[in-house]
């Protein structure tokens, strides 16, 4: 049986901006904010953090507070499923 949550995070990958957003964070090279990451996926700021929200209540990242601002990782878990759909990604293009 599928809860709540797992069904709502399934439901927030079915589409781009998010999707990419973990591709862009898995991919990165350096420190990584929401506002950096919402200027990446072309996305307006509160819509990123309303699907990190989720995506940290998934357990997929993690917000790592660094004086005013929040530094976004990527847990074992987001890292992984990241991976998986940028290899989908490449493969599809």
């Amino acid at each position: 049986m599928i809860t709540i949550l797992e069904s709502e995070i399934f439901n927030v990958f079915f589409r781009e901006k998010p999707a990419m957003m973990l591709v862009h964070l898995y991919n990165s090279k350096g420190e990584i904010y929401a506002s950096n990451l919402a200027k990446m996926i072309d996305c307006t700021y509160s819509h990123v953090v309303k699907i990190l929200q989720h995506m940290e209540k998934a357990g997929l990242v993690n917000f790592d507070k660094k004086g005013r601002l929040k530094l976004l990782t990527l847990t074992k878990k987001g890292a992984e499923v990241a991976s998986r759909i940028d290899a989908v990604r490449n493969l599809l293009s």
